[in-house]
């Protein structure tokens, strides 16, 4: 006969082992099951409870026990259903009854890793320190020595270009009776070059966000270029397009990603001939910020019918892809055969550059983009980058701050006498406290002709309630409780696609007046102050000396 002291559930979680304990008041809930129907992951279920009632009456009360079965709500402490923190069962309760509590002392950690598989999440890194960028401020204010304007009266045109841009003695023009003439005898390749807002929507493909999602970013950028005049492009991410997409005249708002799965790009090639306009660019993606030097995995739990006709793929696979494009061993041979053959598809129209994560070896890349007539522009991901899954070790470990690693490539141009030509775009936590214009103006200080912007615009358009404390980012796992990363009807019909790109307007119009109100005290308004760094300083002398700014404290 085994001990009495014999524990049955000694392996088991407790619920402060859990990071989320989640709170709920008897007195207030009123049994309406709204709660647990929402949860996404099942952290709280319905279930009953015995309590003990001490009841007494009549002239001479005696004390009488008795049982009394009530329901309540349970938090589960399984492991495959613990509370993300999402708070969504808030949202929806009528009393104010239930609420998850964050808690400090959790060590979920340990419990994470299971059947030999490293924890994988979505979303972005677990840092609440503040990031470089925010730690920069505008210190050149133009007063008496050079005339500041009116930001709310003064004509802006804050426009930024996106495709290499030949310096003047190279551009097979002639002038002829006092006019510039294009010379069209002159064998020599002119760079397509496209005007863009500076601040694009980066890449999150058709698959790791919902068809809701993805089309209210479209319809909101549709909206902005088609009524406002504000240039804004966005960023397919890796697996195509929808067709209608492609054969319509707002291709040109778009710049289709190839990333080394090249999923969707044979529909995409047979729909060149039907294109009545061509896209705004080509993206080749190499790497990304949130996991450099890996490559990203499209669960099968999304591949429904929708994602499976875009990518060409059966329904219900797994998708991953290489950590690098399988037919490309060195830069020379990426440049030479890629970007070329890109090129080449749309007849030497279209713009076509790398996507590379931010990392020691981004000045190498770009060495040999400088060297190729080509190249467009350069587009670096740091380390703060989302994602919409990876290792816990990748987003926590591995990359290269954006501020530095883009200061370091500008500085090389600058070298070269290059600055001007190629043109560097900039991703990797912008926004990531709030302050989305103040991080763009310093990064196009710093050197970007571009800013890329992916985890802000799913928070300020649809409401995306992960954190950088590991509160909901279950993105990879297709359960999200917003409806913006998952392939399920039932989540991702809670997002309004029209209500999404009403805010994606309204955030950038915001935007645009706070960047003026940045730029107009410096004297800046028909161009964008790239790689001013003299108008920035730090609070900290290893950040000052690092970028290459002034130290004001």
């Amino acid at each position: 006969m085994e001990p009495a002291t014999r524990l049955d559930h000694n392996h088991e979680l407790t619920l402060k082992e859990l990071p989320y304990l989640v709170r709920w008041r008897d007195d207030r809930c009123k049994r309406c099951g709204r709660c647990t129907a929402v949860c996404p992951v099942f952290a709280i279920v319905p279930t009953v409870v015995v309590h003990r009632v001490v009841e007494s009456s009549g002239a001479f009360p005696q004390p009488k026990t008795g049982r009394r079965v009530v329901t309540a709500i349970k938090q589960s402490t399984n492991i495959s259903n613990y509370c993300i923190g999402c708070a969504t069962c808030s949202l929806v309760c009528p009393n104010e009854a239930i609420e998850p509590e964050y808690n400090p002392q959790n060590k979920f950690l340990i419990h994470k890793n299971r059947g030999g598989t490293p924890y994988t999440r979505g979303g972005r890194r677990n840092d609440p320190l503040v990031s470089t960028l925010d730690r920069l401020k505008f210190t050149r204010i133009s007063m008496l020595t050079d005339p500041a304007l009116d930001a709310g009266r003064h004509e802006f045109r804050l426009r930024s270009y996106l495709g290499r841009i030949l310096p003047a003695d190279e551009l097979p023009v002639k002038i002829i009776d006092g006019k510039a003439e294009v010379d069209h005898l002159a064998e020599k390749f002119i760079p397509p070059v496209r005007e863009i807002y500076p601040v694009m929507i980066g890449s999150m493909s058709v698959g790791a966000l919902s068809p809701n999602m993805w089309e209210g970013l479209a319809m909101g950028i549709t909206y902005l270029n088609e009524v406002d005049g504000m240039p804004v492009v966005m960023a397919s991410g890796e697996g195509g397009m929808p067709l209608r997409l492609l054969k319509s005249r707002f291709v040109k708002y778009f710049i289709p990603q190839i990333a080394s799965g090249y999923f969707g790009w044979d529909e995409m090639i047979r729909a060149i001939p039907h294109m009545v306009e061509d896209p705004c660019a080509i993206e080749i993606k190499y790497g990304q910020g949130a996991k450099p030097g890996d490559g990203g995995l499209l669960m099968a739990h999304k591949v429904l019918k929708l994602i499976s006709e875009i990518r060409g793929v059966p329904l219900g696979v797994d998708l991953p892809s290489p950590p690098t494009h399988q037919t490309k061993y060195s830069i020379e041979e990426a440049v030479a055969k890629m970007i070329q053959s890109m090129y080449m598809a749309w007849g030497f129209r279209v713009p076509v550059y790398p996507k590379i994560s931010g990392t020691k070896t981004a000045k190498a890349v770009l060495n040999n983009l400088v060297r190729n007539p080509f190249a467009a522009a350069l587009s670096i991901d740091g380390e703060d980058g989302g994602t919409g899954a990876a290792y816990n070790v990748s987003m926590d470990k591995m990359g290269h701050p954006i501020a530095s690693n883009l200061r370091e490539c500008y500085l090389d141009l600058v070298k070269q006498g290059k600055q001007n030509e190629l043109p560097l775009i900039a991703a990797g936590g912008v926004g990531k406290k709030g302050n989305l214009a103040a991080n763009v103006a310093a990064l196009i200080m710093l050197g970007a002709s571009c800013v890329s912007i992916g985890k802000y615009i799913m928070q300020a358009a649809a409401g995306c309630l992960g954190d950088e404390f590991n509160r909901c980012n279950v993105c990879n796992l297709g359960k999200c409780p917003r409806g913006i990363t998952t392939q399920d009807p039932k989540l991702y019909r809670r997002l309004d696609p029209d209500k999404v790109a009403e805010r994606v307007v309204e955030v950038f119009k915001a935007l645009d007046v706070e960047l003026r109100k940045v730029f107009a005290p410096m004297g800046r308004s028909t161009e964008l102050p790239i790689g001013m760094s003299d108008g920035l300083s730090a609070d900290d002398p290893a950040i000052s000396e690092r970028l290459h700014i002034s130290y004001a404290c």
